[in-house]
């Protein structure tokens, strides 16, 4: 298969060269995996974000530092009680079948985002209320209720915005043909092969989008994909191997471009879920507290993660405006990790550490049993597939548990539902109602300023009570050719193009 996938994939290159050297200026992105359906209100993979960001322009987008910046709309206002969000809109904005981009289009995508049966973005606008144009410019979102994530919504596939022309009771055809507004519209899709884009001339900023064409290659196997960009026949790939770090950085002919992601990795203690939780001797902060003493995150980073696994101790990823500088990483200390477990009772902790299974978690499995041994720890490694692994989790059947998250832009998908006491991702069923009063709070807050600071009492609470240990911030490492000039790696793993040019 991964012969296959190589062939495919090389092949659609020689096809892209071969249909003219006529196709001027093509940008070729190589996928780990192929996209699903190519709507967004259907859609539901991460590569067929990254897609998207290409193709369909959103109400507003992201930048670097994970703040909202303007896309669709030019600009946004909360009424006094937040329960009612207004967008003036661009006036210059068309959909690649000609027609105009405006209020009611907007109205238009949003209730069917609302209502179409499979929609995937029903829950991310359920605080919606209903969607008004009173004029071509304005669109206004009213709430049920305040809800501070919505934006973070809108600035991913609930907000981007498809012509609504194409809205009819066959609602398969959007994701076969989809036609949105971004700065490339769709031409081509040979499934498991091949996504063809075209530079849409009469784009908005079509001056700032240097390529005639953008194809993405989905090459599942990491080896391969690298392979093909060292042949030429890719220019940007996704998700490189971290173990291919190191060689990446020596390779004159390609570039690393690496950022922390918004997703993190982390240990999780079975505090309260079922009977594995009664004898558990992770239900003693003290115990968990010297477990965390007993690891060097940065050892982690180094030996496993290739020097890209930044090392992490909070749900908050540096390049997100909630981060916060009020608590450090801790340095491993095995002599207070020793001493905490005196303190507890307890010489030697016996325990069972489950993960995925899979080679970057098991590397890590054995190198954490390995650190926290010396502390006095005994820990038996339990490799799970990962599916089964979450449906454990759910069940109660773990002691400590090591998982990952790939994030979210709005804080409350990083912290809420693992930290709640009904959270619907709180495996170990950690409780704490002062918790829960400050993180409902934080959703109905849009001032940042202010919401940092109830994310910051928070974690105050959360950190004294050591309810997990993060261990790195997810990368997101991307590899380019030599002649990529102008690419920008953000946290959210998107592939943007504008400003990216081939050095002449």
């Amino acid at each position: 298969m991964k012969r296959k996938t190589f062939k495919l994939g090389l092949c659609a290159t020689l096809l892209a060269v071969a249909s003219g050297a006529a196709v001027a200026q093509e940008m070729r992105i190589g996928l780990q995996e192929d996209p699903d359906v190519l709507d967004p209100h259907r859609a539901r993979t991460y590569v067929g974000r990254i897609v998207f960001t290409s193709l369909c322009d959103k109400l507003v987008d992201v930048n670097e530092k994970l703040q909202f910046v303007p896309q669709l709309a030019e600009s946004w206002s909360w009424n006094d009680d937040n329960t009612q969000l207004t967008f003036k809109l661009r006036s210059d904005a068309v959909f690649h079948d000609g027609t105009k981009f405006d209020a009611a289009a907007a109205k238009a995508n949003i209730e069917r985002a609302l209502g179409l049966q499979d929609s995937m973005r029903k829950s991310e606008l359920a605080s919606v209320e209903s969607a008004d144009a009173p004029d071509a410019q304005t669109l206004v979102l009213k709430l049920k209720k305040p809800d501070a994530t919505l934006l973070a919504s809108l600035s991913d596939r609930a907000g981007m915005m498809l012509s609504p022309k194409t809205f009819t009771d066959d609602t398969a055809a959007v994701g076969r043909n989809p036609v949105c507004s971004g700065p490339y519209k769709f031409v081509q899709r040979v499934q498991n092969d091949r996504i063809v884009l075209d530079k849409f001339d009469q784009y908005y900023n079509a001056k700032d989008y240097a390529f005639k064409r953008v194809t993405f290659l989905p090459i599942p196997d990491s080896t391969v994909r690298l392979s093909n960009l060292r042949a030429g026949g890719l220019d940007i790939l996704e998700r490189m191997n971290p173990s291919d770090a190191q060689q990446v950085k020596s390779d004159a002919s390609l570039q690393f471009a690496n950022v922390s992601g918004l997703g993190y990795q982390q240990f999780y203690f079975n505090v309260a879920n079922g009977k594995r939780a009664e004898t558990n001797p992770f239900k003693d902060a003290r115990v968990r507290r010297a477990f965390e003493l007993s690891l060097d995150r940065n050892v982690i980073n180094e030996v496993v993660g290739g020097g890209i696994f930044d090392p992490a101790n909070q749900p908050f990823p540096p390049a997100s405006p909630y981060h916060s500088d009020k608590f450090p990483i801790p340095a491993r200390d095995v002599a207070k990790a020793k001493a905490l477990l005196k303190e507890a009772g307890k010489e030697q902790v016996k325990a069972e550490l489950a993960f995925g299974n899979n080679t970057t978690t098991s590397a890590i499995a054995e190198m954490v049993q390995a650190m926290a041994a010396e502390a006095g720890f005994q820990l038996s490694l339990r490799p799970t597939e990962y599916a089964a692994l979450l449906s454990e989790a759910q069940s109660g059947n773990f002691e400590l548990l090591m998982r990952g998250w790939s994030g979210r832009v709005d804080p409350d998908g990083n912290i809420h539902q693992f930290v709640t006491c009904k959270g619907a991702l709180n495996d170990g069923r950690y409780c704490n109602p002062e918790i829960d009063k400050l993180l409902n709070e934080a959703r109905t807050v849009p001032d940042e300023a202010k919401r940092k600071a109830i994310y910051d009492q928070a974690q105050s609470i959360l950190q004294n009570e050591t309810q997990a240990v993060y261990i790195y911030y997810q990368p997101w490492p991307f590899v380019l050719a030599k002649k990529v000039q102008g690419f920008k790696p953000y946290p959210d793993g998107m592939i943007r193009l504008k400003g990216v040019t081939f050095a002449q």
